[in-house]
């Protein structure tokens, strides 16, 4: 039987699993959040994990099957081993949402479903790179690196949401740093420089400091809250530095561009904020609602996540790689998403009554997915081709 178009690539089956999760993920932490209902484990445990390991991590494996071996000058992944990998996202991912409304039992199955999907995700990646005859590894290193940290995050989450909770914490700080942030941060140094004809000297050493760094973020964090505010402020400067001598061609016309550039340009802004609320939070106590780590998710991983995932479904799929007026409105719709969720927490931190912005925000994120998905449903399902 001739397979259908929807398997033929690995981004067409994890791009809408991942964002299908993100509408429902977000819908249910709203709801529950709110009080509306009732979920098997707390509002922030549902929303770190659904958003981490069943939205941002299949979205990786989205594009990192497809380039991986284009990095590593090896042969395509064939489809029925990714399709095994999607297979127990896909399982775990509704044995997940579903448990969450009615078993906990229901729910850690899906998380070790999720978690045995990533950890052979890893050992697909580990082989070719293994495989790799290139001389230069380092890209695919760092890209395979990150992907080992997010599979140890998703282990250290799993083990404390079983046996002991405050294991969690360090799980996020890990998720969040070394794997959403440097998985995106390897990508794009190698990617968007290349996608904006760019011509600049890789920075060999800039990937080693910043893992430095922000292992000391993360062990501050860990030591006392709001105590990572000095290495915060290290990182905005290093990465602003950097960007600056990329010299990329910004402000630029072509959507497909821009989105890419303004996610970079959130990564300074992001610690510079970070660095910011946490001092103030460390005087005075002020809760900003987790401003650091949205803007950071935000700002660069989400806006990154919707530049390099059209760039993806379009250029695989046959397509133009231009913007329509649909794809502009998409883009400006993350930024929405982005500038809502830091009112949210400004509002937060002033004593304002922040539901207003908070429910905006979380209706803004629903919106750009479903609009995302409405605009490139046909094209990753049958390979549609747009005018």
């Amino acid at each position: 039987m001739k397979e259908h178009y929807f398997f033929s690539q690995p981004h067409q089956p994890f791009f809408l699993l991942a964002f299908i999760n993100a509408i429902v993920a977000m819908v249910l932490f709203m709801l529950s959040f709110k009080g509306s209902i009732l979920l098997t484990l707390s509002p922030s445990t549902f929303h770190a994990y659904s958003l981490i390991y069943l939205l941002f991590t299949p979205a990786f494996l989205a594009f990192v099957f497809t380039t991986f071996p284009r990095f590593s000058s090896t042969p395509s992944i064939q489809n029925s081993l990714y399709l095994k990998v999607f297979s127990l996202f896909a399982i775990g991912s509704l044995l997940v949402i579903f448990g969450s409304i009615f078993s906990s039992t229901l729910n850690i199955l899906g998380m070790l479903v999720t978690l045995g999907g990533h950890l052979w995700a890893i050992i697909i990646l580990e082989e070719i790179y293994s495989s790799s005859e290139i001389e230069d590894k380092h890209d695919i290193f760092w890209i395979l690196l990150t992907m080992i940290f997010g599979f140890l995050s998703h282990l250290l989450f799993v083990t404390g949401h079983i046996f002991w909770q405050p294991i969690q914490d360090l799980a996020v700080q890990i998720a969040i740093y070394l794997y959403l942030f440097m998985l995106a941060f390897s990508v794009a140094q190698r990617m968007v420089p290349f996608f904006s004809h760019c011509i600049i000297e890789k920075n060999i050493y800039l990937l080693k400091a910043l893992t430095t760094f922000l292992i000391l973020h993360i062990l501050l964090e860990t030591i006392y809250p709001h105590l990572s505010f000095i290495i915060d402020a290290i990182i905005a400067l290093i990465l602003g530095r950097e960007l600056l001598r990329w010299n990329l061609p910004f402000p630029n016309p072509n959507p497909l561009l821009w989105i890419l550039h303004v996610a970079l340009i959130w990564i300074p802004i992001a610690f510079s904020f970070a660095a910011i609320s946490n001092l103030i939070s460390l005087i005075d106590g002020t809760s900003f609602l987790f401003l650091d780590i949205h803007i950071l998710v935000l700002g660069f991983v989400f806006t990154i996540l919707i530049g390099f995932g059209t760039r993806v479904t379009l250029g695989h799929s046959g397509n133009q790689m231009l913007a329509d007026n649909w794809i502009k409105i998409l883009f400006n719709m993350t930024q929405l998403v982005v500038i809502s969720r830091l009112i949210t927490s400004m509002t937060m931190a002033w004593g304002w009554n922040f539901i207003i912005f908070f429910d905006i925000s979380v209706t803004l994120w629903v919106i750009t997915f479903v609009f995302w998905i409405l605009k490139f449903f046909k094209v990753l399902i049958f390979g549609k081709k747009l005018n």
